[in-house]
């Protein structure tokens, strides 16, 4: 099946196994095998004319020719790239060497300098990094949206960036990392339609989409252009690699694999072989993670020397925040905050007495990880920043594994009798 097919009846879980593989493609094996050549050989000099005309030139520029060289396409990433896309309800995939890759690929593609880039926050250290260096020394500058729930402040940044550029790209983070706040990708399409209707084109929005992913959210179904995901999280789902996504259109993703072939950020063959064994198991290991992650959540919600949860499933009857995640979300996640009482004194001494919680960043694994958002993942964001955006020296950010509860829960009781 190519890409673009639309399988009927078949669930993801169904589709993370074996869409877009045929077995008497590679002798009958019912696995795909790792194709480890960085080269490909043609069969004339007339054919290898053609094969790069059909990469530059065809009507999908670089995805339907055949291969050339393993930067600009390989059998294991091909396939990795249709089961990704078919996961997202996407017409288009692009993997990447890691999740940074795919982000400062995309804003690279669809951002001109003298533009601004419109996003929610908070952002992910690394994202939020990107923004306000190296974008803002090419002249694209970076305005945040206060409240992504808000169509008012919404627009009202609209009008701040567009009094500085035209706005090239809407960046939404949702969930974000650390807190877990989400944004309404349906009201901010809208909007990308009021600031189209003023500068004469629709600016391209773009969801981070790392902390669901595509079983539990859908961000393209909502208005979004395009959809990046951290790879290395969930989909992976065993820290152990590192990888990233981007799913969307044709017209949306050609620019930025053509961009991914000049930076050489592609994804590799063993790491994309991985990633398609990885899959397999995805629906179940993220079931049992959000299972997890809810009986986690209810006991930090309940213990005296936490101040505050963020788990989604808390939200609210009746808030903003509610209704945009019973519209937009298929369920919690496994990955959220919470705010200890007191600051960094108090939340070192509980992450210092964990013994089964492994002290690390990153997420989405099968083993649990906390770590200290200000110090670790988001200590380039400057603290003025991060207290704005709830981040301050008494969060810590979880993510569940798929760990016995029992454990996780004794484990965290435990180290929260360590706090003086």
């Amino acid at each position: 099946m190519s890409v673009s097919e639309r399988p009927e009846g078949l669930h993801p879980d169904t589709l993370a196994v074996g869409f877009g593989y045929d077995p008497a493609s590679a002798y009958g094996s019912v696995k795909p095998p790792i194709v480890l050549s960085s080269t490909f050989a043609y069969p004339s000099a007339a054919a290898a004319k053609d094969v790069h005309r059909a990469y530059f030139d065809g009507p999908a520029p670089e995805r339907d020719a055949p291969f050339i060289y393993a930067r600009l396409d390989h059998p294991n990433l091909q396939l990795l790239q249709k089961r990704l896309a078919v996961l997202d309800g996407a017409e288009d995939a692009a993997a990447f060497a890691s999740g940074m890759a795919a982000i400062s690929a995309t804003f690279l593609a669809h951002l001109k300098p003298g533009e601004t880039l419109l996003h929610t926050q908070p952002l992910y250290g690394g994202t939020h990094g990107l923004a306000y260096g190296p974008l803002a020394g090419l002249g694209i500058t970076a305005v945040p949206i206060v409240d992504g729930l808000d169509e008012a402040s919404v627009l009202a940044a609209a009008e701040t960036a567009l009094a500085q550029g035209p706005v090239g790209m809407i960046h939404v983070e949702s969930p974000a990392n650390p807190t877990a706040g989400i944004a309404d990708i349906a009201m901010i399409a809208r909007v990308a339609g009021i600031i189209a209707e003023r500068q004469g084109r629709r600016p391209v929005i773009s969801v981070d989409n790392t902390f669901l992913g595509s079983l539990l959210q859908r961000p393209l179904e909502h208005g979004a252009d395009l959809v990046i995901t951290s790879l290395t999280k969930y989909a992976a789902g065993h820290s152990d690699l590192l990888g990233g996504c981007l799913t969307g259109s044709l017209e949306r993703v050609g620019p930025v694999r053509m961009l991914r072939t000049l930076l050489g950020t592609h994804m590799d063959p063993f790491t994309s072989w991985l990633l398609l064994r990885s899959l397999e198991t995805f629906p179940l290991r993220n079931a049992r993670a959000n299972a997890n992650a809810g009986a986690i959540a209810a006991f930090l919600r309940d213990h005296p020397k936490v101040e505050s949860v963020t788990y989604l499933g808390f939200l609210e009857e009746g808030t903003p925040a509610r209704a945009v995640y019973d519209r937009q979300c298929g369920g919690a996640g496994s990955t959220f905050s919470f705010r200890i009482r007191g600051g960094e004194r108090e939340a070192f001494a509980m992450l210092d007495a964990l013994k089964v919680f492994r002290m690390a960043v990153s997420l989405g694994g099968t083993e649990s990880l906390i770590c200290h958002s200000a110090t670790t993942t988001h200590y380039l964001v400057p603290p003025e920043i991060r207290r704005t955006v709830g981040v301050d020296d008494g969060t810590l950010r979880i993510s569940v594994g798929i760990e016995h509860p029992d454990d996780l829960v004794a484990d965290l009781s435990r180290a929260l009798d360590a706090i003086p």
